[in-house]
């Protein structure tokens, strides 16, 4: 085992896009465990829209990241050094202390996975928390039912994939994903989608009221702004929105244009409802169980795009925001 311990440390905190600069790469020493404590050497890495709240210091639902010091996110990796029952060198964990080669952390906090039953890079994605987090958007907090017209923004990415694909299996009666590039479209239509386009094509109004001529009921937003507001437009009585995330106004410095429709709310008697994937822990049995068996039948699928080399996280993380990623972007340390 190595005495030397890389780490990606905030150098700064971005104003607006953050760049190359906000990011430091440090050495430190391995750590070694305590009493109840592991060390687990990271395999891969998980790069995720939400980090990027996360750089800015404000009071939010998570802690900030803190100057000169390493960020966390998602991470799997191989258990190397123990002093806590139950763990073993050689273990696979799935942890939160990632953008690190070594992370040390109490036994409580990692969740050992089994790298026979799938891929452990699943475990960061399809299987893990990505999953959980199209599962409970789409079937508990927007309350799909079959039939239903679903709307996913963001579609080709590691959430909206997935919602798309789980819809359908759920018995959706239409399912539309809007992506950014025609590749991601295409790909959406392969994924089983029964109508994609890319955003860049013109309003976005405009190519979700072709692509949805009766309406969408469900509409899981993964983008805001004039995504938000072309759904809002779009939608039918009653019609359920689960909020996700808003990747559109991330790095926004001026309040966002869109949407300017709200009033619609009122009139359409929609619910538009914010969530947290920690809030619907107890759906995991079942998610884990469901997922792993279409996983086994061919009936889902899932994209990843993997960075080699920790010192290139930081890319890595930049080039999720501008989308150039198809499903889960990972760093393979």
């Amino acid at each position: 085992m190595s005495t030397v311990n890389r780490e990606i440390h905030l150098a700064s905190r971005p104003t607006g896009w953050p760049t190359a600069e906000n990011f430091r790469l440090v050495e430190a020493a391995v750590p070694t465990p305590g009493p109840g404590q592991i060390v687990v050497r990271n395999q891969y890495v998980s790069v995720d829209p939400y980090m990027r709240g996360r750089m800015n210091d404000v009071k939010s639902y998570v802690p900030p990241y803190r100057l000169d010091a390493p960020l966390d996110g998602g991470a799997v990796g191989e258990v190397v050094a123990s002093q806590a029952e139950g763990f073993d060198p050689g273990d696979v964990v799935l942890h939160g202390l990632g953008w690190r080669e070594y992370a040390l952390l109490d036994a409580t906090a990692a969740r050992p996975v089994d790298p026979t039953l799938a891929p452990v890079t699943a475990y960061l994605s399809v299987l893990g928390m990505t999953g959980l987090t199209a599962y409970a958007g789409l079937l508990e907090v927007a309350a799909m039912k079959p039939g239903e017209t679903v709307f996913v923004s963001a579609a080709a990415g590691a959430v909206g994939s997935l919602v798309g694909q789980i819809a359908t299996l759920k018995g959706a009666g239409r399912v539309i994903g809007s992506a950014g590039s025609a590749a991601k479209v295409d790909r959406l239509r392969a994924l089983g989608f029964d109508a994609a386009f890319d955003y860049h094509d013109g309003p976005v109004r405009d190519s979700l009221a072709a692509a949805a001529p009766d309406g969408v009921d469900v509409y899981f937003d993964n983008v805001g702004g004039d995504h938000l507001e072309a759904a809002i437009a779009a939608m039918n009585l009653h019609g359920r929105a689960a909020i996700c995330g808003m990747i559109a106004q991330y790095n926004a410095t001026e309040p966002p244009a869109a949407p300017r429709n709200l009033a619609q709310v009122i009139g359409k008697r929609l619910t538009l409802r914010g969530f947290l994937v920690a809030d619907h822990g107890h759906l995991r049995e079942q998610f884990v169980t469901e997922v792993a068996g279409w996983l086994r039948e061919g009936k889902l699928s899932y994209d990843e795009t993997i960075v080699d080399g920790l010192d290139q996280a930081p890319e890595a993380f930049l080039g999720l925001l501008r989308g150039d990623n198809l499903g889960k972007m990972l760093v393979r340390v």
